[in-house]
């Protein structure tokens, strides 16, 4: 028994003094293990909380869209750009907002909200849809150079036919007849099938063929 209680009290001062070398170690990977799971937690709540403020704040803005009211509209979008300017929310906004302000003549705003939606989104179909309509915008006020730079960005595959339209349209702008027929003849293999698209490009494309 004597012997039992010596290996006994040999262990408890082989921890003990294990403790008193490595026990400051031991407490502060545990503290810093446990603030990480908390702050892991508390990062987690946050980013939830702003999506779901984002989420509000574009329902709003939905149902503000059907005032067809292009300053709340504006305003309304403004908010979420500025308050969650990283989240998908925000870039559907400047998006609403822009076709208020071409609905509205103001074409100089809705060119800011696509430019800013440019510069801002993280969703690269979006930025396709942006600049595309962009373009359209630069087409109307005849900035012919400034709307080519935009269709030469890189963009997804499922827009080339779009963008090789756009690019037709230009050429024919600009008179450049001869190239414009290639772009169209582009867009429509890109297109593909007989839908509504392919057709208004073939229209477009037979007209220039009866083009001296």
């Amino acid at each position: 028994m004597a012997t039992y209680d010596l290996e006994e009290q040999e262990k408890i001062d082989g921890l003990k003094s294990w403790w008193e070398v490595y026990g400051t170690l031991v407490i502060i990977i545990v503290v810093t293990f446990i603030a990480g799971i908390f702050g892991t937690q508390t990062w987690k709540y946050y980013q939830k909380q702003q999506i779901d403020r984002a989420a509000e704040l574009f329902v709003s803005l939905q149902e503000i869209e059907a005032s067809m009211d292009p300053k709340k509209i504006g305003d309304a979008a403004h908010l979420l750009m500025e308050s969650f300017p990283s989240s998908g929310f925000a870039s559907r906004a400047a998006l609403i907002s822009a076709r208020a302000s071409v609905d509205a003549n103001d074409v100089p705003n809705a060119r800011n909200q696509l430019q800013w939606l440019l510069v801002n989104s993280e969703e690269d179909e979006l930025k396709d849809l942006a600049r595309l309509r962009l373009v359209g915008l630069l087409l109307d006020e005849k900035k012919y150079d400034e709307a080519m730079k935009l269709l030469e960005s890189k963009h997804n595959e499922s827009f080339a036919g779009l963008y090789g339209d756009l690019k037709g349209d230009i050429l024919v702008a600009k008179g450049s007849i001869p190239e414009a027929r290639v772009a169209y003849r582009m867009a429509m293999n890109e297109i593909g099938g007989k839908g509504t698209h392919y057709k208004i490009v073939q229209m477009k494309l037979d007209a220039l063929i009866e083009t001296k």
